[in-house]
């Protein structure tokens, strides 16, 4: 198989430390809910498979295929909402057909079969394909499905569907306070939202935020007031994601290399001070040895099945609507860039893939 041939001893580090970080989450969340029955029990269920998937990966890693735990699937162009730097209408190109919910239902099997134990679910506005949503994750209860979502979708309905799916984790959109929020998002989005996460909280949803996290706004979105507002709002999962510059012009919203520093160690001091998880992506990429993108921890699925590296990496030379996934986990695009591990190594521009396009791109189509 070609994954094989990757330079094997700093990626199974790579891929051990990352499982081990996995499941130590996962340890903390199961602690944070540990008096709701309702929640821990499921939670508890999500755990145990997230070791034995471990076990299944590193099987299929001896004899050559490359499994990572965590697969974010893009299941559409569409939203509801037109965010300033949106990362899908940055990737470019005319977007090409959605999987049907056949080809999403068999890709999301093939995965979980392989040992894939994090399905992250994006768009667009995933919300807008909500029942394929809620048929995935109750095909596969073991398997735990974060959607990052815009919230407005979220009426009282949908949220009693989500409250029904403990393996689902909606991580809801917030820039930071009203401000923020609103400017990229819209006028009067940030009371929507919190009315939303009120929707949640009453149905002992465990839900989270998401804060495309800039150079402008990272005093606010990791500063304790928003922490506190957030918690108090329901909020037990904060996710930052550091902003990747999609749009020419707009470079001068990536995290500074003192913030990047200060990121890591604000969030391992929430982690221990508040009740809720505080994750970062990318992470802290330097302990890993670059990026995990290309399987080294995570690997992407566009709307249309492309198999990329990386969100905001849409190069691809496999898809899943043409090759099952065990095939595809074989792309030479992803292999290639395994194999080179000072491609993936952190750049100030925000993203090692996008900073070497022109070198991932020659690789595509590339026999």
């Amino acid at each position: 198989m070609t994954g094989s041939t990757e330079p094997r001893q700093g990626n199974e580090r790579c891929r051990d430390l990352f499982d081990t970080t996995i499941a130590e989450t996962l340890i903390q969340a199961v602690r944070l809910i540990a008096g709701e029955p309702a929640l821990v029990i499921p939670g508890t269920v999500i755990l145990h498979h997230q070791r034995k998937a471990a076990a299944v990966r590193r099987r299929h890693e001896r004899e050559g295929l490359i499994v990572p735990p965590v697969m974010i699937l893009s299941i559409t162009t569409r939203c509801n909402l037109a965010c300033a730097g949106c990362y899908m209408h940055g990737r470019g190109g005319k977007p090409g057909a959605e999987m049907s919910p056949d080809v999403l239902r068999s890709v999301v099997g093939q995965a979980a079969d392989l040992g894939v134990s994090v399905m992250v679910i994006a768009g667009g506005e995933p919300l807008v394909r909500r029942e394929e949503i809620f048929a995935l994750a109750k095909a596969h209860p073991s398997v735990l499905f974060p959607v990052f979502t815009n919230g407005l979708l979220i009426d009282d309905a949908v949220a009693a569907d989500i409250a029904a799916c403990r393996n689902i984790v909606p991580v809801i959109s917030f820039e930071g306070f009203r401000n923020d929020t609103d400017q990229r998002r819209g006028s009067g989005i940030y009371d929507r939202l919190l009315t939303v996460c009120a929707r949640l909280k009453d149905r002992n949803v465990f839900f989270g935020c998401s804060m495309t996290t800039t150079r402008k706004n990272f005093g606010d979105v990791t500063g304790e007031m928003f922490v506190r507002q957030m918690a108090g709002a329901g909020a037990r999962v904060f996710t930052y994601v550091e902003y990747v510059p999609m749009a020419h012009g707009t470079e001068d919203l990536v995290l500074t290399h003192e913030q990047k520093q200060t990121l890591q160690a604000v969030l391992a001091d929430h982690n221990r001070k508040f009740p809720a998880l505080f994750i970062g992506f990318p992470g802290d990429e330097e302990i890993y040895g670059g990026c995990l993108a290309a399987g080294r921890g995570f690997l992407h699925v566009s709307p249309s099945g492309n198999l990329e590296p990386c969100p905001a990496a849409p190069y691809s030379d496999a898809n899943l609507t043409q090759v099952p996934l065990d095939e595809a986990l074989q792309s030479r695009l992803l292999a290639r860039l395994r194999q080179t591990p000072e491609v993936l190594a952190e750049t100030e521009g925000g993203c090692a893939l996008r900073a070497n396009r022109a070198w991932v791109e020659g690789l595509v189509g590339r026999e």
